[in-house]
């Protein structure tokens, strides 16, 4: 966490971009953590607002859309040679790119919000083939959204931020269980009843 607040402080928003890409890809970098304190140094006069927003989300769209790439490239290349091994036939990545169609956008959209959900989320969209402007439509506007609500937060919270951080980190970790909970119970229960 301390590196993480001294890039910043030392190279300014091309650590926040940076920092960003990376974070989304998948390497462990405090996504939240790094918006909040961004928006603090924006209320403490360090940095300008919307600089920071723009940065913030260009990093965060970057890092979305290697992820994306990957699983379009990658992703696709070892389901194709390796699915058949684990049961993963034809239909049933059909079945999840029609997910993806129905709901996955969604995912996309609010899973920034989500620990661990948002970094893949862009995977499995480039796996089930979901078309790139639809994929950029909800990840993007997922992603300002996203984005916005924490440096903004880091701002108005002013010097109580790192206080606070604790605290949403907490709301949402409980958030993503709750719904990755709720997402099982509406699997297992669907399953059931094709089974009857």
């Amino acid at each position: 966490m301390e590196t993480v607040f001294h890039m910043i402080s030392q190279y300014g928003l091309i650590a926040v971009f940076c920092l960003l890409v990376l974070g989304i890809v998948g390497l462990p970098v405090p996504d939240e953590t790094l918006l909040t304190f961004s928006g603090y140094l924006v209320y403490k006069g360090h940095f300008h607002f919307l600089p920071t927003v723009a940065c913030a989300f260009a990093g965060s769209i970057c890092g979305i859309t290697v992820s994306y790439t990957i699983g379009r490239t990658g992703g696709l290349y070892l389901i194709h040679k390796y699915g058949p091994y684990v049961r993963l036939t034809p239909e049933r990545l059909a079945k999840v790119h029609r997910w993806f169609e129905r709901m996955g956008r969604w995912a996309l959209f609010f899973g920034y919000f989500m620990p661990g959900v948002r970094h893949f989320t862009a995977v499995v969209a480039g796996s089930s083939e979901l078309e790139p402007h639809v994929f950029a439509a909800f990840a993007y506007s997922g992603g300002f959204l996203w984005v916005l609500t924490f440096v903004s937060l880091g701002y108005f919270l002013g010097d109580q931020w790192s206080r606070i951080d604790q605290e949403i980190h907490g709301v949402l970790l409980w958030l993503t269980l709750a719904i990755v909970a709720a997402g099982l119970l509406y699997w297992w229960l669907r399953r059931r009843k094709a089974a009857e």
